[in-house]
């Protein structure tokens, strides 16, 4: 039977990555609440004009797409100053009380990228409440935004804006985060600084609207073929891939359709990622563009993945079977590939970001030991949200303001962000690459110098090159945890009527 999830009751940026519904710009608001009942009237206004997961149309009944989108999250310590029940803000999961500075060990925010680094605006134990605005135009995105602001003022002192987000020309004092897809020859394109196209592969799981064939290679491998993941993995109140149900806090009201969000502000060191590859491109036999897309398993032009186009010659095939490709096939050349013919390694290397982020079936070193080939793997997904910032002005410098906001949607911080930035990102184990880090977000440390083993065939002439002294590409610059409370829940958080008993 056909899974069918309450669209109405689902925060919209759940679902959708907005950027791919032609809304390319977005700001990002950190709040504070000073008052729990002046907080929870707030939140009662902004509930109003929250988007839903509804499908968008213009047929009857259909609801159409609207000019600018609003969706809010809340830090424990904003579920506690809304005065939740104690009963419930027990029943939240450690890590998600402890909120990301706390986990910076476990994270590897090290370094660059220790709190202590971080915008203003998340020093200290201030943030509260998380707003996003996504418009499909820059005067949509301020409308909406001084609708806000006319909302915080009427809060009469019950909540405030939080400035601190760094800017521009060293300006470390505005009041949102600015957020915006990126031109490419007069056109948004979904690519970010380092020159990759990004959010090819975002999983799909039951109830997901759209087409069925969008389940190839994002959803899980199965002995039928390419199956959708369980919903749980990623809204509460639904069964996961281990047929259970995530752990959820009380009432099950409060927790169903929500889900817990990770937000990451990740500044993108340019300057050293070009000196880098140009060091490196001028040695390494495949050149420069190769070498590149041996950084991440997709080449940077159009995305073509490692698995299926390994070299130039490969690279070249593909990109003509590309082109004259009708849409649904060029989705699934994108995204259809797995590592079974990959096992060394000599296609998509193993610190490459594809496949450290979703190694799909290749974890499995025992062919048919499990039901579901990627039984190791579909248990770590995560849905990615997000845009660029920033501008590059120099791309031979670190310094500017300019890399990326991802917002990352799952059941379970821990099992799912929390594993893969400590266990595959910033280390390799289970890659059978020992401690070598993931290439781009790895947190790379001069001190104790990483390198990464790109393999070769093993009937190769060629011998495997070595990546040595790889330096930190990617710094946090800010981020927590937060609870993406669905429409139920957010009329029971703003009426005060969370009864956990």
């Amino acid at each position: 039977m056909t899974k069918v999830l309450d669209l109405l009751d689902i925060q919209g940026n759940v679902i959708k990555a907005y950027g791919r519904f032609s809304f390319p710009c977005a700001r990002y608001l950190l709040l504070r609440i000073h008052h729990g009942e002046r907080g929870r009237a707030f939140v009662a206004a902004v509930a109003r004009q929250v988007t839903t997961a509804v499908t968008w149309g213009d047929g009857p009944g259909q609801m159409p797409k609207p000019s600018a989108t609003t969706n809010i999250a809340f830090t424990f310590a904003g579920l506690q100053a809304l005065e939740l029940p104690e009963a419930s803000l027990r029943g939240f999961p450690p890590e998600f009380v402890m909120g990301m500075k706390a986990r910076k060990a476990i994270l590897g925010d090290n370094g660059p990228s220790d709190p202590e680094h971080w915008d203003p605006v998340w020093q200290g134990e201030q943030v509260h409440v998380f707003i996003s605005i996504n418009g499909q135009q820059p005067e949509y995105l301020e409308q909406r935004y001084q609708w806000l602001l006319g909302l915080i003022a009427q809060s009469e002192g019950g909540v405030s804006l939080l400035h601190g987000h760094c800017g521009d020309n060293g300006v470390a004092d505005l009041p949102y985060q600015p957020a915006q897809a990126l031109p490419e020859n007069g056109k948004l394109t979904s690519k970010e600084h380092f020159g990759y196209t990004d959010g090819i592969g975002d999983p799909v799981f039951e109830g997901l609207p759209g087409p069925a064939r969008r389940v190839e290679g994002r959803g899980k491998q199965t002995d039928k073929g390419w199956e959708p993941l369980a919903t749980g993995e990623f809204i509460l109140g639904h069964i996961d891939e281990a047929r259970e149900y995530p752990p959820a806090p009380a009432p099950l009201s409060l927790a169903r359709n929500g889900t817990y969000m990770v937000y990451r502000k990740l500044h993108e060191n340019v300057g050293s990622f070009n000196d880098f590859l140009d060091r490196e491109g001028s040695r390494y036999p495949g050149g420069r563009e190769q070498l590149a897309a041996k950084f991440v398993g997709r080449w940077r032009d159009n995305g073509a993945p490692l698995a299926d186009a390994p070299d130039t010659a490969s690279k070249q095939d593909w990109d003509r079977r590309f082109a004259q490709a009708a849409p649904a096939e060029k989705d699934r050349m994108l995204s259809a590939f797995t590592f079974d013919h990959d096992a060394d390694g000599a296609k998509c290397p193993f610190s490459a970001h594809v496949r450290r982020i979703n190694p799909r079936a290749s974890l499995q070193t025992t062919p048919g030991a499990f039901d579901t080939p990627g039984a190791l793997a579909n248990r770590r997904r995560i849905l990615r949200r997000g845009l660029p910032y920033g501008e590059v002005r120099d791309q031979r410098r670190d310094d500017g303001n300019h890399g990326i906001i991802i917002l990352m949607m799952q059941a379970d911080i821990k099992r799912q962000f929390e594993f893969v930035q400590q266990q595959w990102i910033n280390y390799g184990n289970d890659f059978r690459a020992g401690n070598d880090k993931e290439i781009i977000l790895g947190n790379h440390d001069a001190e104790y110098p990483s390198r990464a083993v790109l393999p070769v065939a093993q009937d190769s002439d060629q011998a495997p090159y070595f990546l040595r002294n790889i330096p930190r590409l990617v710094e946090t610059r800010g981020g927590d945890y937060f609870f993406v409370p669905s429409m139920t829940a957010l009329r029971m958080i703003s009426e005060g009527s969370v009864d956990p008993t």
